[in-house]
């Protein structure tokens, strides 16, 4: 995709004029659960990925998805450059993938048993209740971190096989499985 496709926004923050620590902030923001997904990518040197609490669906026509990554991550180079990507919506049993997707990018893909390749070349994880394909659409780089916006091309729903998959849940600095769901 060239740079063309992918305008950088035009909008610029200003100094910080909340007078909110980083840390406030932060230690707020803990207190908002989130579904807990893993981004895998393709890259010349090879499979990418990592964890993503800040997965969103922004628009139903046409399907678009957002998440952040912060400009401190060791995939944001690879990411900036690649087409094209897979999010993984994690179950509440994939505890162990949460973690092994925050560790160091070493770390993620040296189990050969959890992960397979797309006919379009991105690494897909064994399990996970859905996942879906995007293209890259758009990055917004705002404060520190950079906005992915993708075009959701295809959908992965191994839900009917797995029902009792219920989400897993990042709260307070850490993954919990939900008590209670479907009510």
């Amino acid at each position: 995709m060239t740079e063309a496709e992918r305008p950088a926004a035009d909008f610029q923050i200003p100094d910080d004029l909340s007078g909110i620590t980083a840390e406030q902030f932060r230690a707020s923001m803990r207190h908002y659960p989130a579904g807990v997904t893993v981004v895998t990518l393709n890259s010349p040197k090879g499979p990418i990925g990592f964890t993503a609490t800040s997965f969103a669906s922004l628009s139903l026509a046409p399907p678009l998805v957002s998440f952040n990554i912060a400009h401190t991550s060791s995939s944001l180079a690879a990411l900036l450059d690649a087409d094209s990507v897979v999010i993984h919506f994690l179950g509440e049993h994939q505890h162990h993938l949460a973690q092994r997707f925050a560790r160091t990018a070493e770390d993620r893909f040296s189990d050969r048993s959890l992960w397979t390749t797309l006919d379009t070349g991105e690494p897909v994880l064994h399990g996970t209740p859905i996942w879906l394909r995007a293209t890259i659409h758009q990055l917004i780089p705002l404060g520190d971190h950079t906005l992915v916006v993708g075009l959701v091309t295809r959908v992965h729903d191994n839900t009917n096989e797995t029902p009792a998959a219920a989400p897993l849940l990042y709260y307070n600095g850490r993954y919990h499985r939900p008590t209670k769901l479907g009510d």
